[in-house]
């Protein structure tokens, strides 16, 4: 697993947010058949949607840019509540993906949440590939909310 350090986000990462969420939507958005500026273009709107539904529903989470060395790899925001740890995000860009870094990150993560007695959850898409590291990883399915499933961990097994 490459090694990794987490920073915090700052207003002038917004370009590298926008790749790295480009990055998870672009082969659907593709597939629409879209001229590339329009597909562009909504891959913009989307991003600056989640990055505002992220602020108000989640304003107490913790935003980090992942890098290994020195260059973006990703980001991870989380948000540590009273009774359980939530990965409000997690993405990788496509070159460190399947290198073992988001394994590492979510060790790291049950790590936290084991020490602090407290169950780890996410919100993954159905469809969604990382779904399967989630499962090996001892996360359960808690609840299907149509397109997102909620995954649990819990420290105790």
């Amino acid at each position: 697993m490459p090694e990794y350090l987490l920073r915090p986000v700052t207003d002038t990462d917004t370009p590298v947010l926008l790749e790295i969420y480009t990055s998870t939507r672009q082969e659907e958005v593709a597939q629409t058949g879209w001229p590339q500026a329009q597909q562009k273009a909504f891959l913009t709107m989307q991003a600056q949607a989640q990055h505002e539904h992220y602020l108000r529903h989640y304003p107490e989470a913790e935003r980090h840019l992942i890098e290994v060395n020195g260059h973006t790899a990703g980001r991870l925001y989380v948000s540590d509540w009273e009774r359980e740890i939530r990965i409000v995000d997690i993405a990788l860009l496509p070159v460190f993906r399947g290198t073992g870094l988001g394994s590492g990150i979510l060790a790291s993560l049950q790590g936290r949440a084991r020490q602090a007695g407290k169950p780890l959850s996410i919100h993954v898409e159905k469809n969604n590939p990382a779904r399967r590291l989630y499962q090996r990883l001892g996360f359960t399915e808690q609840s299907d909310n149509g397109v997102y499933l909620l995954m649990n961990w819990q420290p105790d097994g």
